[in-house]
């Protein structure tokens, strides 16, 4: 029983893995957009919605390592 939940734990986090490089590649696509560009240039900072791809990201990345590596 156990192998099975653990199993599937490591699926879990393979997937929640996969998501989060997906959210930063999206990210980072969106971050070279002119509307991006342009707020990067007035305000000095990326844009509230390209932080959020970024922030899910790691947010992703990091619940999938744990499932991945939890024994």
């Amino acid at each position: 029983m156990t192998t099975n939940t653990n199993s599937l734990f490591k699926l879990v986090g393979l997937v929640l893995l996969i998501v989060g490089l997906g959210l930063a590649y999206w990210g980072f696509q969106l971050s070279g957009s002119i509307q991006s560009e342009l707020t990067e240039v007035i305000t000095g900072a990326e844009t509230d919605k390209v932080m959020q791809f970024y922030i899910g990201s790691a947010v992703c990345c990091i619940a999938g390592l744990y499932l991945i590596f939890k024994r």
